[in-house]
């Protein structure tokens, strides 16, 4: 791994574990929230005990659901310890830790033997990933023979992005390294799986940025130092919440769901 891709590992990490991303995000810290994450799971095939592997799995909300919903048992993986630390918490809590299990590590390097999983999910995070096609590639490796790979993700034409849209903020934020919808295709085919579905969920992404706003709006009314002290440039906010917007309309950015299967 080199040097960037570290930095940039730790940067998204360090954003995701923040009190900013909870306030602004809420729980799901992705468009579509646990709705689309149980749209998601109805298309994996689930039955009570099948494993499941969680990539990026954050606070644990998406895991937890699958646990208690679909009665599956869930291994969690996120690059910050601090989330991992909160998701086993959570489970601890909600009564789930006998079918959860969350562990600090890399996507691109997933810490599991081949043929392990009978589904993964990946929610918002392949985009941010510096090696797409090698966490692509270990998707494959760990999912069992007909497992299924459930993904929701931004959906982005990079070459046509504003400049708001770009660089370190921007990726950190999903945006500035995703992939058209094909481009995420042709990256799970390129690893070995065959894509069994895709659906645009583009209102999914104006709504959290509607979300965004709003919430940023009512922070620098209430406790406009509470967004400094959070890092947020409520000055810059507008410009960039706009211009994705204005992506999203003309057709430059979005957000998908896609399931794969492993033959």
């Amino acid at each position: 791994m080199t040097d960037d891709s570290r930095r940039l590992k730790a940067c998204c990490a360090a954003a995701y574990s923040s009190d900013t991303v909870a306030l602004l995000l809420g729980d799901a810290y992705h468009p579509g929230g646990t709705a689309l994450t149980r749209r998601l799971a109805d298309n994996l095939a689930l039955a009570p005990g099948s494993r499941v592997l969680d990539v990026a799995c954050g606070r644990g909300t998406t895991a937890l659901l699958l646990a208690d919903t679909y009665r599956a048992q869930v291994d969690g993986i996120d690059y910050s310890p601090a989330n991992t630390a909160l998701a086993q918490g959570t489970a601890q809590r909600l009564g789930l830790a006998d079918r959860t299990r969350f562990t600090t590590g890399d996507a691109e390097h997933l810490p599991y033997p081949d043929a392990t999983f009978d589904a993964l999910v990946c929610e918002c995070a392949l985009c941010t990933f510096p090696d797409k096609p090698r966490a692509a590639t270990e998707f494959a490796r760990v999912l069992r023979p007909g497992g299924r790979l459930g993904i929701t993700d931004v959906t982005a034409d990079p070459d046509r992005l504003p400049d708001q849209l770009r660089g370190l903020a921007a990726r950190i934020a999903c945006i500035a390294d995703a992939r058209p919808l094909t481009g995420y295709t042709t990256l799970l085919t390129h690893a070995g799986l065959r894509v069994l579905r895709t659906e645009r969920h583009d209102h999914a992404l104006l709504r959290m940025l509607d979300q965004i706003q709003a919430r940023l709006q009512l922070l620098h009314a209430t406790s406009p130092g509470r967004l400094a002290e959070l890092g947020v440039d409520a000055g810059a906010a507008p410009a960039v919440l706009a211009a994705a917007r204005a992506a999203v309309a003309d057709g430059h950015l979005g957000y998908a769901l896609l399931v794969a299967a492993k033959p």
